[in-house]
């Protein structure tokens, strides 16, 4: 009897996502906002910086307790680490928690009867919402790589916002570059980022324009012979 209630893992594991997924996203623009505070003000600044580094340390558990969480509900034992690869990366990476927006925003949908935007807005809301959200995390570590090494061509925060957003658009002006090697590792990161968002938006912007373009011909009166 007890086998026929009990919920099988992965049902378990969608109500867990529907219930956390922006709880957890709210958790990592504060996880962001602590990282910011820490790059961005004086080591001496107290007690900023402790409250900063709370914020971090305390989201970060947040984010281990739910993929621990995840990794039981699921079933799935080591293969979880497989199957589930964004949120182990996620997890390691934090700044890289943008790139869940399309999970955050299905599980808002979930509690609706359906979506409120068609399906190229959805896709051009995502890539724009995790454009801003990647760039201004790449912009902070990149800052806070480069600024203080040799020969560096970002010094300041300004100069990171700028070279992010060269990145991002994949324009690349070259008189703003990562000379470390981990700011290099963020850079690739962010144009592979760059050149996928930008897909979406352009596919899908193009898609709209062909579709609105198609219902156009086919109001037009036919033509007489």
């Amino acid at each position: 009897m007890s086998d026929r209630t009990t919920p099988d893992p992965p049902a378990r594991l969608t109500r867990w996502e529907q219930r956390t997924e922006v709880p957890l996203f709210l958790a990592g623009l504060i996880f962001l906002t602590g990282y910011a505070v820490r790059v961005l003000t004086p080591h001496e600044a107290e007690p900023w910086n402790d409250i900063a580094l709370i914020l971090v340390w305390s989201t970060w558990l947040l984010f281990l307790v739910d993929y621990g969480t995840r990794l039981h509900l699921s079933g799935l034992g080591a293969r979880f680490l497989r199957t589930h690869w964004l949120d182990t990366v996620v997890l390691l990476l934090p700044l890289l928690r943008p790139l869940r927006m399309v999970k955050v925003y299905t599980a808002v949908q979930r509690r609706h009867d359906r979506p409120r935007l068609d399906l190229y807005a959805r896709v051009m809301a995502y890539a724009g919402v995790t454009a801003v959200l990647l760039g201004f995390a790449a912009s902070l570590a990149v800052y806070h790589l480069e600024h203080r090494a040799p020969d560096a061509s970002i010094r300041t925060f300004g100069d990171a916002v700028w070279w992010a957003c060269a990145t991002l658009t994949t324009v690349g002006y070259g008189d703003a570059t990562p000379v470390t090697f981990w700011g290099r590792v963020v850079a690739t990161g962010l144009m592979a980022c760059g050149l996928a968002l930008l897909g979406a938006v352009t596919g899908s912007f193009s898609s709209w324009l062909i579709q609105v373009f198609t219902r156009e011909d086919e109001k037009r009166p036919p033509e007489r012979g």
